[in-house]
């Protein structure tokens, strides 16, 4: 997608080194920073210079590439894939992306590995692209139904951050928004500000604008009113996990979001690659839930006056806080899942007959 009208992914691999958006300066810095290490693979993901179930996935997959350019050696490179499935719990992509990279060089020679690994975090990569991009495919039908129904505008309605910044390209909830603006439908996103980080107001309209898409930020509970005055047509969120039951693991507030859009019957969809599909829990209680630091509750960044990016206390000094980075939608409260695959409803039985 388009960063100041040149096409950029999220991460590529040059020189030895991994290339990444460092997505803590956006929107007011855009930065390209280099990953050398598999720490500095892990410090990316812990501080989420990059972020998104997808990205952190591809990150993964790429830090074992540096691991074994840093030291070829079978029990670093286990201790290396062990560290990065810790760096964050709830995103089933980085796990997935681990398994995936272990098994194909599991028993594969010293000489070989470095190859083998780089083909394979490649292919990782290039498999997610082309997923996003079909996501927006499928996900392009529903938009163009609504646009024929209403001859006017569509007002879509997302949280957090689901797009290209989130994936390598393309995006998730994102995909069939760019189709159907490529393709010449009108359509407004309202943008949920995603406290605490921000990351619909610093991200999802950041390259929405990018792209031309006209966008409007919102504070995070205003949803439920737009949708009763009935300017909302649909929602589309992503997901860092999603069951084989279709419930929902997203970034806290989705869930509210989701409550809402039934009460006033506005379609709520997830768009998610199968890559983010858990088929092993069936608890959505049994999800291990994030819980960050809270000083991304009690301070904000951003740019003063004279444009230095500054970071102030905006809580009681003594007061604390608790900061929950993600939140669990039933899957009884979404219209349907939007796949690589194509669009299913958010059940077992669904899912299975779309990935036999």
């Amino acid at each position: 997608m388009q960063v100041n009208g040149k096409a950029y992914r999220t991460i590529w691999f040059e020189n030895n080194v991994v290339k990444i958006i460092d997505q803590t300066k956006l929107p007011h810095q855009f930065i390209i920073k280099d990953l050398k290490t598999v720490k500095d693979s892990i410090n990316a993901i812990k501080t989420m210079e990059v972020r998104g179930a997808p990205l952190i996935g591809a990150t993964a997959a790429y830090g074992l590439v540096l691991s074994i350019l840093e030291k070829n050696d079978q029990s670093f490179l286990k201790k290396s894939s062990e560290d990065l499935i810790a760096s964050r719990p709830t995103a089933i992509n980085l796990k997935w992306a681990i398994d995936r990279m272990m098994k194909k060089l599991s028993g594969i020679n010293s000489n070989e590995i470095l190859k083998v690994a780089l083909e394979e975090a490649n292919a990782i990569v290039e498999e997610d692209v082309t997923f996003c991009k079909n996501i927006g495919v499928n996900g392009l039908k529903i938009i163009e139904e609504i646009a024929n129904k209403k001859k006017d505008t569509v007002n879509i309605l997302t949280h957090c951050n689901a797009g290209w910044l989130a994936t390598i390209d393309w995006g998730t909830a994102t995909s069939p928004i760019y189709h159907a603006h490529q393709k010449g439908i009108k359509v407004h996103v309202w943008v949920d500000e995603t406290r605490p980080r921000n990351q619909g107001a610093n991200l999802t309209s950041y390259e929405l604008n990018e792209e031309e898409i006209p966008n409007t930020i919102i504070a995070d509970n205003a949803g439920g009113i737009l949708m009763q005055r009935g300017q909302v047509d649909m929602c589309i969120v992503g997901t860092d996990r999603t069951l084989s039951t279709g419930d929902v693991a997203n970034k806290i507030g989705t869930y509210l979001k989701a409550l809402a859009a039934k009460d006033n019957n506005v379609p709520f969809y997830v768009a998610l690659p199968s890559s983010t599909i858990d088929w092993n829990i069936k608890d959505f209680k049994k999800i291990p839930i994030e819980e960050r630091n809270s000083e991304e509750l009690s301070h904000v960044e951003g740019v003063d006056e004279n444009k230095n990016v500054r970071k102030v206390r905006i809580y009681p000094e003594k007061s604390k806080a608790l900061n929950l980075a993600f939140d669990i939608t039933p899957a009884k409260y979404v219209t349907g899942l939007i796949t690589e695959k194509g669009i299913c409803e958010a059940s077992e039985t669904a899912l299975k007959k779309i990935f036999k």
